[in-house]
């Protein structure tokens, strides 16, 4: 091969000057890394989706083993505060990192980042995740690396985004966000913060905020799809409109409210507002109608999370239930249904398989929302605590555990339709 190919693939006439790949040429060279590249890193959602379930399990079961004694929680200086870092900036930023990888290219019409990129990029997660165990937590390569990933995948994406003169702009922002407030959390557990819980607070606000605008679109989007394809009668679920435009405003408000002024009437009276348009605007999706589709009708019920969730954080401000309760309703409930419905979807249609629930993922969705029941009853003290939390966590074991079971051959493997990562 001369000198002119640059081991790319396709001749480029040389020139005097440095290289300068156009649009074209970036697109051969994106092709090109997906087609040489194993099946497992031709699009984000693969190694993330495996990334996100397998951590939670082995995060979860490391903090299973600290809380009831079967571990040395020297391990870490703040063993909670390490558990509360890992299911939101590990387990749930994966997900978020799996589905922005795989969105974008959606809305951009470009092709997504793959092969040698995106190992890297799933490598600075991994290292993330690893360096707690190696370093002390003011360790200054921490410190970096760990945040550092969501502000790298933010650029990375935001580069997508302009190029395509897309709109979706103000989800990547979140995304960048989510990574300040990582650092920000990082910080607060090396001691260097006097606000420790602003760091994690803010990025469980961003989330609840995400889940909000994205799932406001795919939920409604994704049924009324199915309820035509069904030859279902009219009404239709409502389209994003100026009512979703109000809940977000609502929304941004309410979680602002709870982060600088907590504890108070105002605040709880703005996520019972809240809460109660959350789900105003579900009931407008018509759920109901999909109930015999596993894979659309869990979409419902882990948005119906929010609302008990903002509900319970709002009965929480006024001193009437547990702050804690409110957090897992969530997150165990909110966020993890939602991200294995999410996770098994995509991960199904971006393989150019049948979009269908199998027994074993049916099975997972069950279990996701038996283990957010357990988690929110042992927090509100329905049930005798130790009990609660070890069916909980056996609940949330399984489901991930099935995902990863049933879904690992799947993104492991080629595609059934060619080219289909190519088009997400």
């Amino acid at each position: 091969m001369n000198e002119t190919e640059r081991g790319l693939g396709w001749k480029i006439p040389p020139c005097e000057g440095p290289l300068v790949l156009n649009n074209t040429d970036r697109l051969q060279l994106r092709r090109k890394r997906m087609a040489q590249s194993p099946a497992l890193l031709r699009g984000g959602f693969r190694p993330f989706f495996v990334g996100a379930a397998a951590w939670a399990v082995i995060s979860l079961a490391v903090w299973i083993m600290i809380l009831f004694d079967l571990a040395h929680s020297q391990l870490f200086e703040d063993p909670l505060a390490w558990h509360r870092h890992e299911m939101l900036f590990g387990f749930v930023g994966a997900a978020i990192a799996g589905f922005a990888l795989t969105a974008v290219p959606n809305w951009t019409g470009r092709l997504p980042i793959a092969g040698g990129p995106l190992a890297m990029l799933f490598g600075i997660w991994v290292a993330g995740r690893l360096l707690p165990f190696l370093v002390s937590p003011e360790n200054l390569l921490l410190l970096i690396i760990e945040p550092g990933f969501y502000v790298l995948l933010a650029l990375l994406l935001a580069r997508e985004i302009i190029k395509s003169r897309n709109r979706n702009f103000p989800i990547v922002a979140v995304i960048g966000l989510f990574g300040i407030a990582d650092l920000v959390d990082r910080v607060a557990m090396a001691g260097l913060l006097e606000m420790t819980k602003i760091g994690w607070q803010s990025g469980l606000a961003l989330v609840v905020f995400l889940i909000s605008v994205i799932g406001g679109r795919i939920v409604p989007s994704f049924t009324r799809n199915w309820l035509m394809a069904q030859h279902a009668g009219e009404p239709m679920p409502t389209q994003p409109d100026r009512f979703d435009k109000v809940v977000l405003v609502f929304t941004a408000l309410a979680l602002m409210l709870w982060l600088f002024w907590p504890s108070s009437v105002p605040t709880g009276v703005g996520l019972i507002a809240t809460a109660i348009a959350h789900f105003v605007r579900l009931v407008r999706w018509q759920g109901w109608r999909c109930r015999s589709n596993a894979l659309l009708s869990i979409l419902h019920v882990g948005y119906l999370w929010l609302p008990a969730g903002l509900f319970l954080l709002a009965l929480a401000q006024l001193t009437l239930v547990s702050e804690t309760a409110a957090i897992h309703a969530l997150t165990a409930g909110a966020m993890a249904t939602m991200i294995l419905a999410v996770m098994s979807r995509a991960s199904l249609g971006h393989t150019g398989r049948e979009l269908a629930a199998s027994k074993l993922t049916t099975i997972a969705f069950v279990l996701i929302n038996i283990a957010a029941v357990m988690r929110v009853s042992a927090a509100l003290g329905i049930e005798e605590q130790r009990i609660t939390l070890i069916l909980a966590a056996f609940a949330w074991f399984a489901a991930f555990g099935l995902f990863l079971l049933e879904y690992i051959p799947i993104l492991f493997s080629e595609s059934n339709k060619k080219g289909s990562e190519e088009r997400s």
